[in-house]
């Protein structure tokens, strides 16, 4: 699971929690939170103004945290997260002003895909360790099997559609390397600082990733 520039963070979940904060002071207890559940890994998305701050929290206050950067879709983006604190980053798509980007920058990235010709032209740049997304609407479980077989050398993290009712048969499909998705992270229990619930869903995440 490398590219051409650099390797991959070294977590250990095989679960990537998509999370979309609104208030950077929830960010530090999600995180302890999600490790106490097993969990060591957390994609904070650019979708809220808090985001870059929330890394920057997460980054500080909690080390053992693998943190990565999502919903980066612009090249300028790149330095920014880098300089929060993320250690790699995550995008719903792979645009080449994107990728020279995080080559320049050797920031560990896992570009977005959906169709056979964007898994090749990222394989192409070297990545192998992709986003599928979104991946149910790309066509879920069927997809991941379908595109298998012609790019054997490719694996993906579906996100978008996955959830416990279906996460233990797409961690086991051989071209999955783990999974996004926001369940973990309720709003609800984001807005009422519900951290017990979280450690609960990650705690029941980890169980079905393992067994796998």
């Amino acid at each position: 699971m490398t590219t051409t520039c650099f390797t991959r963070p070294a977590f250990t979940a095989r679960v990537v929690p998509v999370i979309v904060l609104s208030d950077e002071a929830q960010a530090v207890p999600l995180a302890h939170a999600l490790l106490e559940g097993g969990i060591d890994v957390m994609e904070i998305t650019l979708r809220s103004g808090v985001a870059l701050r929330a890394i920057e929290a997460v980054a500080r206050a909690v080390p053992r945290m693998h943190l990565g950067a999502g919903t980066v879709t612009r090249a300028a983006e790149v330095a920014q997260v880098m300089n929060a604190g993320a250690k790699f980053a995550l995008s719903p798509g792979c645009s080449e002003a994107l990728v020279e980007a995080v080559k320049a920058a050797r920031l560990p990235f896992i570009p977005g895909v959906m169709t056979p010709s964007e898994v090749m032209r990222a394989r192409d740049h070297g990545f192998t360790l992709m986003k599928l997304f979104p991946a149910a609407q790309a066509g879920g479980i069927a997809m991941l099997k379908a595109l298998g077989a012609p790019l054997p050398d490719v694996r993906f993290c579906p996100t978008g559609g996955v959830s416990p009712e279906n996460l233990r048969e797409i961690l086991a499909l051989p071209n999955v390397a783990m999974a996004g998705g926001s369940w973990l992270t309720p709003s609800e229990a984001l807005r009422q600082g519900d951290w017990k619930r979280i450690a609960r869903l990650a705690r029941e995440a980890t169980t079905l990733a393992t067994a796998v």
